[in-house]
């Protein structure tokens, strides 16, 4: 970005407002469907502005890790499409992958939303292990927000798969069909700081000015569950505690949706 632009954005934050008219606090429109995929457990897709995300829920049963006989499994990958940005290439995930993956795995154990030791079957011999797949249809910045929403919404349309004790029965789709009980719903608000503002859902154009950020993981009652720092420059202490307000008030309107 060159500084013309640069001041360009500025300009506008030093008045309150966004260069797209949007208030510093403000999301652009939220959309969230559920149930897309009938091949997923659960599925969502979420739209921020013209940022679009897809978030499906693959159960499998496995073995579980030595180290936790009696508890079930979460991973999560995140593939950014080359069809959604032109700065995205296919190959092996990216570092800007690897660390939504990261983000919105950390928010998903830290808050305790899932309850590993209920997906236990069988003590050291099988545990239900979920996957979840996060993918960009477009990216008009603020992925990680997105994605994090994406991730809870195809949580919450999971469906338990038949488990006959051998066979796992994926088609078999019943309306006694038990869903994935949550502890806790998480939501994600990341908070970006350009010069001595502080702005939410920021589009490529400010995401190219972002000195620092921090997404906040925020729980129904308020508790924060998870913190992460991105960025290039660092946050005070005063900083930190305006973010962390920020993103405990744009959590009550983003669980709204969910």
């Amino acid at each position: 970005m060159n500084r013309e632009q640069k001041d360009y954005i500025l300009n506008f934050l030093e008045k309150g407002i966004r260069f797209d008219g949007r208030k510093l606090d403000e999301y652009r429109p939220i959309k969230i469907e559920t149930g897309f995929s009938e091949n997923a457990e659960g599925s969502a897709r979420v739209i921020i502005g013209d940022t679009i995300v897809l978030a499906g829920v693959k159960l499998s049963v496995e073995e579980p890790y030595p180290d936790t006989p009696d508890k079930g499994t979460m991973m999560i990958n995140a593939e950014l499409m080359p069809l959604s940005s032109p700065d995205f290439e296919p190959g092996p995930p990216a570092i800007q992958a690897i660390e939504i993956a990261r983000v919105v795995d950390r928010g998903i154990r830290e808050s305790g939303s899932i309850d590993t030791k209920k997906l236990c079957i069988k003590k050291e011999e099988k545990a239900w292990c979920i996957l979840i797949d996060i993918c960009t249809l477009n990216d008009d910045g603020n992925l990680l927000d997105a994605s994090a929403l994406a991730v809870i919404a195809a949580l919450q349309d999971t469906k338990m798969p038949s488990y006959n004790g051998k066979v796992v029965d994926y088609k078999k789709k019943t309306k006694e069909t038990l869903p994935l009980n949550l502890k806790k719903i998480p939501t994600s608000c990341t908070v970006s700081k350009i010069g001595n503002h502080f702005i939410v859902d920021p589009v490529p154009e400010e995401e190219e000015k972002v000195e620092a950020r921090l997404t906040v993981e925020v729980e129904e009652d308020g508790t924060l569950c998870a913190l992460q720092k991105g960025g290039d420059k660092p946050l005070t202490a005063e900083d930190i505690d305006k973010i962390v307000g920020i993103g405990i008030e744009k959590s009550k309107e983003l669980r709204k949706f969910l």
